[in-house]
């Protein structure tokens, strides 16, 4: 599948952005790069950049039920037997605006067997001093009441050092556990005494995560960030708004043990499979709206 890209650029960032997946392809500062890209043509590999909607991670069996009816999505992760990510990775989005420091794309959901009503999801990326302010706003298209939740895809880059040597803060006190087959929710644990817990922060060494965190430490404004540091001295942060009350850290890790290439750093509006277990969906009625913002930003 081929995407049309296009160009942002502000002072010393600039980007690239996709129709596929609506995704952030490239964001560089100085020409350093600050997240991990993928080629112009061909699928996105690990949803890099994509925005995830109408669920973000998982989705058990892709079966759920709302209301009074059933709904069952394609599976796309065969292995562990999930539809994972939502509806519109693997679709081109359309352009609605595009500046030279900014541009506004948009994805739509149909109702069907998948979804119980119909979406248009938009998302904003602009550039300016502060680095890539990007917003997803998603309005009910449709005529009936509908789960939804959201999240962006980003891997983080902190700098030239392997992913092993960043030092990583995450401001989350709880962390969610999950089956180690299908890394499906299995209960809410504190960090405290864990090796999960960069409240404060440390190297990421050898460990792995693909897990979503919540009980979040919010500063001025309700505003959230984790941080990445490479010991070559650059880093790199992303920043979310309160709308965002779990994030999912990835450590990119594959059965090869090759990859690591970045980490994958992801507000989420909902848990894991939340069409399931309910917890922290939003219900979008029809005409309503829901909208989040998050940052990234280069450090030093």
């Amino acid at each position: 599948m081929s995407g049309t890209e296009h160009s942002i650029a502000f002072g010393s960032y600039s980007a690239i952005v996709t129709a596929r997946g609506g995704a952030l392809r490239e964001l560089q500062y100085q020409g350093r790069h600050l997240v991990v890209t993928f080629g112009p043509d061909g699928g996105i590999p690990d949803y890099r950049g994509v925005i995830c909607a109408p669920w973000p991670n998982r989705l058990a069996d892709g079966t759920y039920s709302y209301g009074d009816r059933s709904f069952r999505a394609d599976i796309n992760e065969p292995e562990r037997g999930t539809a994972l990510h939502g509806l519109l990775t693997g679709v081109d989005w359309d352009v609605l605006e595009h500046s030279t420091d900014a541009i506004t794309l948009a994805g739509n959901v149909q109702a069907s067997a998948a979804y119980p009503s119909g979406l248009e999801v938009c998302v904003t990326y602009r550039l300016s001093d502060d680095g890539l302010n990007s917003m997803v706003r998603t309005r009910n298209t449709g005529t009936q009441t509908a789960p939804y939740g959201v999240c962006p895809h980003p891997y983080l880059v902190a700098g030239p050092s392997p992913l092993d040597h960043w030092t990583m803060e995450l401001p989350a006190r709880e962390f969610l556990a999950v089956s180690a087959d299908r890394l499906l929710p299995e209960g809410i644990h504190p960090v405290e005494g864990h090796e999960f817990d960069f409240r404060t922060p440390r190297p990421l060494g050898t460990i792995k995560i693909d897990h979503a965190f919540t009980g979040i430490i919010r500063g001025e404004h309700g505003l959230a960030a984790v941080r990445v540091l490479d010991p070559a001295g650059t880093g790199v942060e992303l920043e979310w708004d309160g709308t965002w009350p779990w994030v999912q850290v990835h450590t990119a890790d594959k059965p090869s043990g090759k990859d690591r290439l970045g980490l994958a750093v992801e507000p989420m509006t909902c848990p894991p499979d939340a069409f399931n277990s309910g917890t922290d969906l939003v219900h979008l009625a029809p005409g309503e709206s829901h909208e989040a913002g998050w940052t990234i930003r280069a450090l030093s």
